[in-house]
């Protein structure tokens, strides 16, 4: 059995966005745990647990999406309407660099024959 390629993005590559994001939002910009709860579409105890590392915490990012992933942080923190729009362009850079396929090798390993290695998923 295996997961399809946008069951690893809602198990794993929106989790590690989401988290990323809150602790960019609380740490650096001071935002609020409601407030960054509200931005990235979770609660606030949800936040802490990202905080914390209690939640999405199985997946390490490289720095060069940790990079866009602090971008994105800046420009929420500037206007935070443009939550949905980033977490959604982060999701898309994840595949784009790979990281969705790096999501494979370590938690879906069984899908490697079928997809060879492939990027584009």
């Amino acid at each position: 059995m295996y997961l399809l390629p946008q069951e690893i993005e809602v198990w794993y590559i929106i989790p590690t966005v989401r988290r990323q994001l809150a602790i960019q939002l609380v740490k650096k910009h001071n935002l609020t745990l409601e407030k960054t709860g509200k931005i990235i579409g979770v609660s606030k105890a949800a936040v802490s647990q990202y905080i914390h590392k209690k939640r999405a915490d199985k997946m390490k990012i490289n720095k060069e999406m940790l990079a866009e992933i602090k971008s994105s942080a800046e420009k929420i923190a500037k206007n935070e309407k443009l939550g949905l729009s980033e977490i959604l362009n982060l999701v898309k850079i994840a595949k784009e660099k790979g990281i969705a396929c790096e999501a494979c090798k370590k938690f879906n390993k069984e899908i490697l024959n079928i997809c060879h290695g492939e990027k584009k998923y």
